[in-house]
C-alpha cells in the first residue's frame, strides 16, 4: 500500500545534489565536543532526579549560532547537511548518560564496585549495539511510514536547521529556489516560539517564576485521585505535533493510574493495619508520588508490565514493515554486488545510502563476541544472546515510540525494567541466583540493552531530521558512531568521579556486627587472584595509613549492606558510603580549637531510576519482585488490544506520571481545535484525510510548537548548569518565591501557576489558526 505523505514529500536538499559539504572534519568535531558537554550535563541530571533533555535541538541551535558567528570573522558558514552532522553527532552523549546514570549506580546498590572499565565498556556496546540495529529499521520506519510515525523532536530539529540555512544551501534547495512560503516565514514563527520556550522554562526553573508541577489533590469521597500538570512548553509541543489521537491516548494511561487505580488502591488500603508488598510503609501514610509513594510502589511495576506488553505486541504488528525495510536492504545490497560484477557501478540515491547491511551484521558479531569475552561484565553466552533478542526488540519499540510520541516521553527505563525482568527470570529457572557474579551479569545485560534502545530512539530522530533536510544516511550514521564511541570513553570516568568525589568514609560503631563476627576470607574481594587492598579516605585517611581488605555485603542479617574496608583481624572497619545512592550527607573535614569536629555537607546523588532497577534484580532473584502487578500490567494491555487500542501509547501515560501526560494531551488538543478550523478553510479542496493531515504538518502551528520545543530543551540545559554553578542563587530565589511570589508559593499557587500556560497554549492556538504572523501566507492560501 501507497504511504501518499512519501509520494508528495520533497527533502529540502535534493538527493541530486551531491557537491555541497556534509560529513566534514569541522562539524564532526564540533558534534563531538557538544556531544560531551551536553552528556555531561545530562549524567548530572540523571543522577539527580531520572530526567535528562534531548540535546539534537540545542546542539543545531548552538551550531548555527557558532557557525554564524565564525562566518562574521571571515571563516566559511556551514551548509544545512554541515549543521545536520552537528546536531546527529551531538546528540549521542545525552542518550548514553540517560543508560548510564539508570542501570550502573545500581551495581553499587546492590554491594559492588563501580568499576570504570565496566562502565565505559557497557556504554561503548551498548551505543554502538543500538545504532548499528537502527540502521536497517531506517527504510521502514523512517522512510516508509513517513507523515504516520511523526518523530516530533526530529521533525522540531529539521524546521530550525531550514529556518537558519546559509544561503548557500538555499542555493541548492528547490524549495527554497521556489520561494515555499513557509519556508520563508518560518525562521521568524521558529524564532519566536524558540524565545518564548526558551523564557518561560527558564523564568519558571531558575527564578522560581511559577509552580512548576500545579496539582490538586482530591479529598473524600475521591480520596487518592489527583491531577497534575508539568509546566513545561516542550511538551506542549510535543502533543501539538503528534497530534489529538496519540495524545490522548497517552493521557488516558495516566487517568487510569491516577484516576482508577490509585484512589482504588487507597481505598481498600487505608484500612491496612499492616504493609501491602512491595511497599514497607502502611498505605494510609504513603503520598501519591516521590519515593515510597502509592505511584513508585505499586503503579509504577502495573506500567512497566504494560510497557512491556505493549511494546512486543506493538514489534509483531511492525514485523512486516520492519521486515520489508530489511529485505530492501538485502535487495539493494545484492544488486550493488551484481551490478559490481556486471561492471556497473551505479548507487542508489544519496539519499538512500545507508551503511552496508554486511558491516552491520559484522559489527553486531563482533560485538557479541565482546559482550561475552569481557571479564569485567561477568558475562555468559546466554546473557549475550538476550541482549541481541532483546536489544532488537526495544530498539525498533523505542525507534517506534519516539516516532508516535517523542523522545521526551519514550519509557526508555520502563524497556529496561523488561529487560531485566527477563533475563533475571531466565536466570532464576537456570538456579543463577548467586549475587556475585549473576546481579552484574544481569545488570550488565540491563545497562546495554538500555544505552541501545536510547541510543536507537536517539538515532531514529536524527535520521528523521536527516530525512526532512535531504542528508545523507551513511554520513549521518557514520557521524553517530563516532559521537556514541567518544561520549562513552568519557561518560564511565566522569560518573566515577561523580561517585568518588561524594563518598564518605566513616568508622564502623562497636555495635554494628555481632560480637565476634569476622568477614569469611571467601567474601573479600580480590583481584588476579590476591586480595584488594585499599586505604581510608578523606580525613580519616590522614590520619590511617594502614591498608585494608575490601568486602561488600549484600546480607542484610549481618549487618547493614555496602561496601566495608576490613581489618586483618576480619572485623569491618570503616564504611565507604558512596556518592551515588549514599546517605551519610556531612562528612568530617576536621577539628576545631577545642577539639570538636568539623562538619561539611556532601551533595549525595539519588539515582532513582538505578534503585528500581536494583530492586528488580534482588526481586526476581531472591524470588519476591511483585509479580502480580507486572502481570495486571500485561493484562491492561491485552484489554486495549482486544479493544482495537493501540496499547503502547496508553501503557506510556500509565506508568509515566500524569503530570508528563497532561501537557501532551493539552497541546493534542489545541492541534484538534486548529484542525477543526482548517478543515472548513480547506473545505472546497476536497483533501483526503492523508492530504489534510500532510497539509497542517506544514502549518504555522507546527512550526511555532517546533520552536517551544526547541526553546524549551535549550532552558533544560540551562537548568542543568545553574543546578552546578548557580546552586547558592536559585536556593536563594526559591526561598524568596515560597515566601513572595503568590505564582510560586501560597494557597492558590497551583492555580496561578496555570495562567502561564494557558496563554502559551492560547497563542499556540492563534498561530495555527493564522491570527498572528499570517502575513503573505494567509493571503496566499486565502
Amino acid at each position: 500500500m501507497k504511504n501518499p505523505f512519501l509520494e508528495n514529500f520533497r527533502p529540502y536538499i535534493p538527493d541530486s545534489v551531491t557537491t555541497l559539504r556534509e560529513l566534514t572534519p569541522g562539524p564532526l568535531v564540533v558534534g563531538v565536543l557538544l556531544g560531551i558537554l551536553f552528556g555531561a550535563s545530562s549524567l548530572y541530571l540523571v543522577l539527580k532526579v531520572g530526567l535528562t533533555v534531548s540535546a539534537s535541538i540545542p546542539v543545531a541551535v548552538i551550531s548555527v549560532t557558532l557557525f554564524r558567528l565564525l562566518s562574521k570573522l571571515g571563516a566559511r558558514d556551514a551548509t544545512i547537511l554541515e549543521h545536520n552532522i552537528v546536531q546527529t553527532t551531538g546528540s549521542a552523549g545525552e542518550s548514553i548518560a540517560f543508560g548510564i546514570g539508570v542501570t550502573m549506580p545500581a551495581i553499587l546498590i546492590l554491594g559492588f564496585d563501580l568499576e570504570v572499565w565496566r562502565v565505559t565498556m557497557v556504554a561503548v556496546l551498548g551505543g554502538l549495539l543500538g545504532i548499528l540495529m537502527m540502521i536497517p529499521l531506517r527504510r521502514a520506519l523512517i522512510r516508509d511510514q513517513h507523515g504516520l510515525l511523526k518523530y516530533p523532536e526530529g521533525t522540531a530539529c529539521a524546521q530550525v536547521l531550514i529556518a537558519s540555512a546559509s544561503e548557500e544551501s538555499k542555493q541548492h534547495s528547490e524549495i527554497a529556489k521556489a520561494g515555499d512560503s513557509t519556508a520563508a516565514k518560518g525562521g521568524l514563527i521558529i524564532a519566536a516560539g524558540f524565545g518564548i520556550g526558551f523564557l518561560y522554562n527558564t523564568v519558571m526553573k531558575v527564578f522560581s517564576g511559577w509552580k512548576e508541577y500545579p496539582e490538586k489533590l482530591f479529598g473524600e469521597p475521591f480520596r487518592g485521585g489527583s491531577v497534575s500538570l508539568e509546566n513545561n512548553p516542550a511538551l506542549l509541543g510535543v502533543g501539538y505535533i503528534i497530534g489529538p489521537r496519540i495524545a490522548g491516548i497517552m493521557f488516558a494511561g495516566g487517568a487510569l493510574a491516577y484516576w482508577v487505580l490509585i484512589p482504588m488502591i487507597r481505598f481498600f488500603g487505608d484500612s491496612l493495619s499492616e504493609p501491602l508488598a512491595p511497599a514497607t510503609t502502611l498505605i494510609k501514610d504513603m503520598p501519591i508520588e516521590g519515593a515510597g509513594s502509592i505511584q513508585s510502589e505499586y503503579i509504577l511495576y502495573i506500567g512497566a508490565g504494560a510497557v512491556t506488553a505493549g511494546g512486543i505486541i506493538s514489534l509483531i504488528r511492525s514485523l512486516p514493515t520492519i521486515w520489508g525495510g530489511i529485505r530492501g536492504g538485502i535487495v539493494d545490497f545484492q544488486a550493488k554486488r551484481a551490478n559490481n560484477k556486471n561492471g556497473d557501478d551505479s548507487a542508489p540515491p544519496r539519499t538512500e545510502q545507508d551503511i552496508s547491511l554486511k558491516w552491520v551484521v559484522v559489527g553486531i558479531l563482533a560485538l557479541i563476541v565482546v559482550i561475552t569475552l569481557l571479564p569485567t561484565l561477568k558475562m555468559n553466552i546466554l546473557g549475550a544472546v538476550l541482549i541481541i533478542i532483546l536489544g532488537f526488540l526495544f530498539v525498533t519499540v523505542s525507534s517506534r515510540l519516539t516516532g508516535e510520541i517523542g523522545s521526551s516521553s519514550n519509557p526508555i527505563s520502563g524497556m529496561t525494567v523488561a529487560t531485566l525482568l527477563f533475563t533475571s527470570l531466565a536466570f532464576l529457572v537456570l538456579g543463577w541466583t548467586n549475587p556475585d557474579p549473576y546481579f552484574v551479569t544481569a545488570l550488565s545485560v540491563g545497562g546495554i540493552v538500555c544505552i541501545a534502545a536510547s541510543n536507537g530512539g536517539t538515532t531514529s530522530q536524527d535520521l528523521k531530521t536527516g530525512f526532512w533536510v535531504g542528508g545523507t544516511p551513511w554520513k549521518q550514521q557514520t557521524a553517530i558512531l563516532v559521537g556514541a564511541l567518544s561520549s562513552a570513553l568519557l561518560l564511565g570516568p566522569i560518573l566515577i568521579q561523580l561517585n568518588e568525589s561524594s563518598s564518605v568514609y566513616m568508622p564502623v560503631a562497636p555495635n554494628t556486627f555481632a560480637a565476634g563476627f569476622q568477614v569469611p576470607e571467601q567474601e573479600l574481594v580480590r583481584e588476579g587472584g590476591e586480595l584488594r587492598a585499599e586505604r581510608a579516605g578523606g580525613f580519616y585517611g590522614e590520619r590511617d595509613t594502614a591498608n585494608y581488605r575490601v568486602w561488600h555485603n549484600t546480607d542484610t542479617s549481618r549487618g547493614p549492606a555496602g561496601k566495608y574496608l576490613v581489618g586483618m583481624t576480619g572485623r569491618p572497619a570503616y564504611l565507604v558510603d558512596p556518592g551515588i545512592n549514599g546517605v551519610i550527607t556531612e562528612v568530617q573535614t576536621g577539628v576545631d580549637a577545642n577539639g570538636d569536629p568539623v562538619m561539611q555537607s556532601v551533595e549525595k546523588y539519588r539515582a532513582p531510576k538505578a534503585t528500581l532497577m536494583s530492586y528488580i534484580i534482588q526481586g526476581i532473584l531472591s524470588q519476591q519482585l511483585p509479580w502480580a502487578l507486572v502481570i495486571l500490567g500485561v493484562m491492561i494491555s491485552v484489554t486495549l488490544e482486544l479493544c482495537g487500542i493501540s496499547s503502547l501509547a496508553f501503557a506510556v501515560g500509565l506508568y509515566l506520571p500524569i503530570s508528563a501526560s497532561s501537557p501532551i494531551f493539552v497541546g493534542g488538543m489545541v492541534r484538534w481545535a486548529v484542525d477543526k478550523y482548517l478543515k472548513r478553510k480547506f473545505a472546497e479542496k476536497d483533501l483526503t484525510e492523508e492530504e489534510f493531515v500532510a497539509e497542517t504538518d506544514k502549518s504555522s502551528g507546527v512550526l511555532l510548537a517546533s520552536g517551544y520545543i526547541a526553546g524549551g530543551a535549550l532552558a533544560g540545559i540551562l537548568v542543568a548548569l545553574s543546578a552546578v554553578y548557580l546552586s547558592g542563587l536559585t536556593e536563594g530565589v526559591n526561598e524568596w518565591a515560597k515566601a513572595a511570589n503568590p505564582f510560586y508559593g501560597g494557597s492558590y499557587a497551583d492555580l496561578l501557576a496555570m495562567v502561564p500556560f494557558i496563554v502559551l497554549a492560547v497563542f499556540l492556538y492563534l498561530v495555527g489558526r493564522e491570527k498572528v504572523f499570517a502575513g503573505e501566507k494567509s493571503a496566499k492560501n486565502g
